[in-house]
């Protein structure tokens, strides 16, 4: 499922800046919450796409 697979791209893009936020770079924070933010809209389409395949 294509969606998923850039789900799981969006979070695997985003744990270097996860380390560089523990390190101290507040700038990385920006960066991760901007990143989450992409997550949860890219959920809420695997959510859809789930539903439409499960209807069909």
């Amino acid at each position: 499922m294509d969606e998923y697979t850039k789900l799981k791209e969006i979070v695997e893009a985003c744990s270097a800046d996860i380390a560089k936020f523990d390190s101290g770079n507040k700038a990385a924070g920006t960066r991760i919450r901007k990143a989450m933010q992409e997550v949860k809209n890219q959920a809420q389409i695997v959510r859809q796409a789930v539903l439409k395949k499960r209807e069909e």
